[in-house]
């Protein structure tokens, strides 16, 4: 393939109806307005300029050569782009993206088809806006996404609220509180910057104002409408990342339209993500596009539906380089027939046809129970990832197989079911899959959560009544893995995972009725081996100058006088210059979270952000923001604060604070 010249155009200014003007950054093929080229979109909010410039300068310069106009277009109010942001997958996001689209397609350079692709924010979007059915939007590439918005996002987990709903709620008031750059948007700035402070949102009160999964959640989720979806798509993700289950969803919802490919990583794009092995995305972009923007028939409709990493039993490490394991395929997916198993005397899990056991245990976890969890949405494959679970099994109650004789290899989505009788009119219940290594070694393979009054659905919670039998069902997260022969399976049941899930509202537990528990393991059956090639730079990504280097941590700390567990996260991205254009950038986040291990309401999360831009003529701006979040019985309650500088002047504060009733959790 002739690989073309390219220009960037630095900063291209998109008109909107209501006069709005979103910034873009284009990466041009020579030659595109004598013979006009399709385009691939990225639309966030992740600044074009700085934010994501890295993963931007890896990949577009190489579709660019393989004849596709780059696009990386900023939502409204971030970055460079005017207005202000309002809201996570709005419908006036998604009016202004149908228009950039109109845009793309006037332009000369451009041939008429349009792809969209991202990772996260960028990859919900191109599924959300391909379902609008813009005729000149001819396929997507979604990465680490969700086709659910309210049970696979960072919000709710089957009616518990995760802690990365404070998280990010956090990160995006940091990220939106940053200037635009004068170099592209002159003396203006400053108005836009006030502009921005002043009027942007802290988007956590509005997500916790919907506990249920409402018209909210369902605005977004394509899963509410699969037939209806038009266009091509292929969906990617990482088993250590919290989107594991969009690819086989998508694919079970989609049907043909489309392909999976879940790899061993983290939250990133596949091309340089870890562990290791990467897979080749540029190339498997570049053909995805080639048949569906420039119609070449190079048979990417006859790919396996799902390609899938099974990982072969890692150890939990502080760094995971490389996960063992093979790359499998499957032609067509359905759901695998489960291996049932049942639990015995002694908790013992087993297959055989022996009688259930006739146990009836009463479970409590201590509240600070998941510590060993790790993040949710994990960037890096060191402390992020699920630790050692042992110390969580020990606030859990367990059953496991013997050692088995030979291999169990999973794919798909594991299921439970059980009775138990709440002693309390609340209460979570956290299932979670354990590999047991023969030196007594655990790690976590799947794990799945639920809020008792959520048993029957999240659109309407139905009330837990104290000491009434309930018979739950729950399916755990994807998983594809591999426990060779020696290793044993555990489930280990808890009622808390914190600091993953948030306590409900009332400390108590439930009884475990050991003698009714199924657990269906997928099986992988049918696949084949599978090449998934590997990128052949194996260190695809710029590098800015350093003037002060990051710095990462992460701590558990439990005070044995006051009672009280503290989780903290530190994270610093160091002081960074992009070599062509002098600008700075630094956000340094930390994160602290407390629970007393007997008492729900004693929870609290705090999270601070600091972002700082600068430039060596003096130009320098800094935000401080703060959000806090507790609890009582009823509520929840939240506050935030944005502080702005203009080198060391203050010129802005914000507060927020609002009390957001609890429901059935």
């Amino acid at each position: 393939m002739t690989i073309r010249a390219h220009r960037v155009i630095e900063n291209e200014w998109i008109p909107l109806k209501d006069g709005t003007r979103l910034a873009a950054r284009i990466w041009l093929p020579a030659g595109a307005e004598e013979a006009p080229v399709p385009a691939i979109l990225e639309y966030l909010p992740y600044r074009k300029r700085d934010g994501t410039s890295v993963r931007d300068e890896s990949t577009y310069p190489t579709l660019a050569g393989a004849g596709y106009a780059g696009v990386r277009v900023d939502i409204r109010g971030s970055g460079e782009s005017e207005g202000v942001i309002d809201g996570e997958y709005t419908p006036r996001e998604f009016s202004d993206a149908l228009e950039v689209i109109d845009w793309i397609v006037a332009q000369p350079w451009a041939s008429g088809a349009v792809g969209m692709m991202g990772i996260s924010w960028g990859g919900f979007n191109s599924l959300q806006i391909a379902a609008l059915n813009h005729p000149a939007l001819k396929a997507v590439i979604s990465i680490a996404s969700t086709v659910d918005r309210y049970n696979d996002d960072i919000h709710y987990k089957n009616g518990c609220q995760l802690s990365a709903n404070l998280s990010w709620a956090s990160y995006m008031l940091a990220y939106q509180s940053r200037a635009p750059d004068p170099a592209l948007v002159g003396a203006r700035w400053r108005a836009m910057w006030l502009e921005r402070l002043a009027e942007e949102p802290f988007f956590l009160p509005e997500w916790l104002a919907h506990q249920r999964r409402d018209a909210f959640w369902r605005h977004g989720s394509i899963c509410e409408d699969f037939p209806g979806f038009p266009v091509p798509a292929l969906v990617i993700a990482g088993w250590l990342d919290g989107y594991r289950n969009t690819p086989l969803k998508a694919v079970e919802g989609l049907g043909a339209k489309a392909k999976a490919l879940i790899g061993p990583w983290v939250h990133k794009y596949p091309h340089f993500a870890w562990p290791k092995p990467r897979a080749d995305f540029l190339n498997e972009a570049i053909r995805w596009w080639d048949r569906w923007l420039k119609n070449e028939p190079n048979g990417v409709e006859d790919l396996p539906q799902v390609r899938a990493y099974i990982v072969d039993a890692p150890r939990p490490a502080r760094w995971r380089a490389e996960e063992p394991g093979r790359w499998v395929a499957l032609a067509n997916w359905q759901a695998p027939e489960p291996l049932v198993l049942h639990v015995g005397a002694g908790r013992a899990l087993s297959l055989g046809a022996g009688a259930p056991s006739s146990d009836h245990i009463y479970l409590e976890s201590p509240q600070d129970t998941g510590v060993m969890a790790g993040e949710w949405f994990t960037l890096k494959p060191d402390a992020e990832l699920p630790g050692d679970q042992r110390p969580d099994d020990a606030g859990s109650l367990v059953f496991e197989t013997e050692p088995l004789t030979e291999a169990l290899e999973l794919l798909g989505f594991p299921g439970l079911t059980l009775g138990l009788v709440p002693r309390t009119a609340s209460a979570n219940l956290v299932a979670r899959l354990v590999d047991i290594h023969p030196d007594g070694t655990a790690t976590r393979i799947a794990f799945g959560t639920l809020n008792l009054a959520h048993r029957a659905g999240q659109a309407e919670p139905r009330p837990v009544v104290p000491g009434e039998r309930l018979e739950i069902a729950m399916a755990l997260d994807a998983c594809g893995y591999r426990l060779g022969p020696g290793h044993r399976l555990r489930l280990a049941l808890s009622t808390a995972y914190w600091p993953t899930i948030l306590p409900g509202p009332t400390a108590g537990g439930v009884t475990v009725d050991c003698g009714s528990l199924r657990l269906a393991l997928p099986l992988l059956a049918g696949a084949e081996p599978v090449a998934v090639p590997e990128p052949d730079d194996p260190d695809p990504l710029p590098r800015y100058i350093e003037h002060a280097p990051g710095a990462s941590r992460r701590s558990v700390e439990r005070d044995l006088q006051a009672g009280v567990t503290r989780y903290r996260l530190f994270e610093d991205t160091g002081l960074a210059e992009h070599p062509e254009t002098g600008l700075s950038t630094r956000q340094v986040r930390e994160e602290v979270w407390t629970i007393a291990p007997d008492d729900p309401l004693s929870m609290t999360g705090t999270t601070l952000w600091t972002t700082e831009m600068r430039r060596t003529d003096g130009w320098n701006t800094r935000t401080e923001s703060v959000a806090r979040l507790s609890c009582t019985a009823s509520d929840w309650i939240v506050s935030a604060s944005v502080t702005a500088f203009e080198g060391e002047t203050e010129v802005h504060r914000k507060d927020f604070g609002e009390t957001i009733p609890r429901d059935l959790m």
